[in-house]
């Protein structure tokens, strides 16, 4: 299915970065327990093997060297300690010469079914995805690759450039510049257009917070705690999960949010995001219930959604800023019968709502409740979480063979969550990505369809 044609190590070029270090924040350690992030684009490219290993190779390599230039850490490894302490806290350190692995495929799967919006099983895109190379232990402590890339043929059809991070090295909209700037990089063959966006990465770590949430994140209530036997996690086949991509254009949108400002007249908070996660986390507990889990009185969910804290810190840091700023708006825990009943999705609507207008008002909220917030995010509570937001662009990232035909956010096989991004035909239109058990999925489908037609022509 799949044939190795090179293994290699990309570098900054020689002595453009040297020996460098950037210490983690609290917003970055939080991750380091947690399963990497793994995403496939997908490109048409109607071209040879011999145009593929000729042109594309060589102008990959060299635009991932030069970025890896301005982008240091994702050439880096993590350094970890076992027993962490105030003197010896986790580490991002780039020694010259540090590289990325980067492997170059060919693979005779169907492209254009692996790119479909129909339901397609999960497995068939775990060959697509790069691993993180294995921790090593160095001394009294050990060194993580950060990040890798796999980059896919299907001969006469089209490219995957699969990617996978350590959560811990950046949040969507790190990876995101990253992306932008290699993409820049590869199409024109030179930084220049990158350079002339100043967009450079902020690295100065400016964030002001009590040292205590440092050491919470290194000792989450009920999250094992590192070991010299850490390795990070991997998707394993076979699985039973099947994934699929929903739109929901804008007037589907428009309409959803004519309905909840309706029914729901004082709720502050309503945008296009709100009700996008407010109708799938309807459609979702509506679909357990449907198969018979979580139809009791004592089952309980919520919504947990990320937010960008950049521009909302006081005082903000640049949007270029790297690694993770992001904070949990969590929901009140509500029955899964509730969201599964006739009100339903209004009550998603008014608990998401409500959660994240109250995140957003509180000045520097994500420091001042910290602590709460890092122990509830963790609790054992089923539920549903976004990854991705519609601001991200994703379908803009063009290497030079046009946008995206297609994007996948594979790590949200690993859980509970969903995708969201800006759409590839329009940027008001919501692209969703769901991985389910192929019976929930079937049920989800249905419901998600059946309510949104009917939403659609009931009078307002």
């Amino acid at each position: 299915m799949l044939t190795v044609l090179e293994n290699s190590r990309v570098s900054p070029p020689p002595a453009t970065v040297g020996d460098r270090t950037l210490p983690l924040t609290f917003f970055d350690m939080i991750w380091i327990p947690f399963f990497p992030i793994h995403q496939v684009f997908f490109y048409e490219f109607r071209h040879s093997r011999e145009d593929f290993l000729e042109k594309v190779v060589p102008n990959l390599k060299h635009s991932l060297s030069i970025t890896l230039q301005h982008f240091f850490p994702f050439a880096g490894n993590l350094i970890l300690f076992p027993e962490p302490n105030s003197e010896r806290k986790p580490e991002i350190r780039h020694v010259e010469g540090d590289s990325v692995s980067v492997t170059f495929v060919e693979c005779d799967l169907d492209f254009n079914d692996l790119t479909g919006y129909h339901p397609r099983n999960c497995d068939m895109f775990y060959p697509l995805v790069p691993l993180l190379g294995r921790a090593t232990k160095v001394s009294d402590y050990l060194t993580v690759p950060l990040f890798s890339v796999q980059v896919t043929l299907f001969p006469k059809s089209g490219i995957s450039i699969g990617l996978t991070n350590h959560h811990s090295l950046c949040d969507a909209s790190t990876r995101y510049n990253f992306l932008k700037a290699w993409s820049s990089i590869a199409k024109h063959g030179t930084d220049e257009f990158f350079l002339a966006n100043k967009s450079l990465p902020f690295y100065e770590r400016v964030i002001k917070y009590p040292s205590s949430l440092d050491e919470l994140c290194l000792n989450i209530p009920g999250i094992p705690a590192i070991t010299m036997e850490y390795q990070p996690s991997h998707l394993v086949s076979p699985t039973d999960k099947v994934r699929t991509t929903i739109v929901l254009t804008q007037e589907h949108i428009n309409r959803l949010k004519k309905w909840v400002s309706t029914q729901l007249p004082t709720l502050e908070y309503v945008s296009s995001f709100s009700v996008a996660c407010a109708y799938m986390w309807r459609c979702m507990a509506k679909s357990h219930v449907l198969i018979g889990e979580r139809n009791g009185d004592d089952d309980l969910e919520r919504f947990v959604c990320a937010v960008d804290w950049r521009s909302r810190l006081d005082p903000p840091v640049p949007q270029t800023y790297f690694g993770n700023c992001v904070g949990a708006s969590i929901t009140p825990t509500v029955k899964s019968t509730i969201l599964a009943g006739d009100n339903g999705f209004f009550t998603a609507a008014e608990l998401f709502g409500k959660a994240l207008s109250e995140t957003l008002k509180k000045k520097n909220g994500v420091i001042v409740d910290g602590e709460t917030v890092i122990k509830t995010a963790f609790l054992p509570i089923p539920g549903l979480s976004v990854s991705g937001t519609p601001r991200t662009k994703i379908y803009d990232v063009d290497f030079g063979w046009g946008k995206p035909k297609k994007h996948e956010t594979i790590s949200i096989d690993y859980n509970s969550s969903i995708s969201v991004n800006a759409s590839k035909e329009s940027h008001a239109d919501i692209e969703i990505g769901v991985s389910l058990p192929a019976k929930q999925l079937d049920a989800f489908l249905s419901i998600f369809s059946e309510e949104l037609e009917s939403l659609l022509l009931k009078e307002l």
